[in-house]
């Protein structure tokens, strides 16, 4: 088996404690650990040293966490998972419409944690969005051509839900907020971008979920959007 590179993980936080847990929750899984205690830190080491998944506190003390997302999206597409205390969906949907790729609250899980990392460190070693036919489980989906099967038995989707998927797979792995979904599709910012994707998703799941009621593949943030996921992040 071909030695694949050595994953960099940056851990940007003010709190030594907190840096030191992170970086240990992560060992298994990515080879380095760099970290840093400000904003501007976290921006020159993102330029200098080039790390496959960035874990960011919100609580910085001379740049909000928002407001470095941002920065950080001026120069690099490098997975961003943020970590703070502040629990409100409105809060996340903020950061992730900044930038952000996924979200964990503290106090984290260690095990969450862990499967987070690896999610990103899976999608920051990709490096392009997936191409041609895929399976996701008992099905095949070619975005590009537009194709879908259950073994020989087509599946038709409509012009809208296959706008969805695309920007969707385009994005595996990243959490999307309703609103970039929405705009993203919709090409709108009016009317109720929960309820049309609501509507729209329960549509893919009954089509391309094994389970619909128990997706695996098209995951729901409660309150904040949807993530595609061609592997569980779990693993199951």
């Amino acid at each position: 088996m071909p030695n694949r590179p050595a994953q960099t993980l940056l851990v940007v936080d003010d709190e030594p404690g907190i840096r030191a847990a992170v970086c240990d929750a992560a060992r298994a899984d990515a080879e380095r650990c760099l970290t840093a205690a400000t904003g501007r830190d976290a921006l020159d080491a993102a330029r200098r040293q080039h790390p496959d998944v960035i874990v960011l506190d919100l609580g910085l003390p001379d740049l909000e966490g928002v407001e470095v997302c941002r920065r950080l999206r001026e120069f690099t597409q490098v997975p961003i998972l943020v970590l703070s205390a502040r629990h409100s969906e409105a809060e996340k949907a903020r950061l992730l419409d900044a930038g952000a790729d996924d979200y964990v609250t503290k106090p984290f899980g260690t095990v969450e944690f862990q499967a987070r990392i690896r999610a990103q460190l899976r999608r920051a070693r990709r490096p392009a969005p997936p191409h041609g036919p895929m399976a996701i489980g008992p099905f095949t989906i070619d975005v590009e051509r537009r194709s879908a099967a259950r073994g020989d038995v087509a599946v038709h989707l409509t012009p809208t839900e296959w706008h969805l998927l695309q920007t969707l797979v385009a994005n595996a792995g990243r959490t999307m907020t309703h609103l970039q979904l929405f705009r993203a599709v919709w090409g709108s910012s009016d009317g109720d971008p929960q309820q049309y994707l609501r509507v729209y998703m329960a549509h893919l799941r009954r089509k391309l979920e094994a389970d619909p009621y128990a997706p695996r593949h098209f995951v729901t943030e409660p309150g904040v959007g949807y993530r595609f996921e061609i592997e569980p992040a779990n693993g199951q």
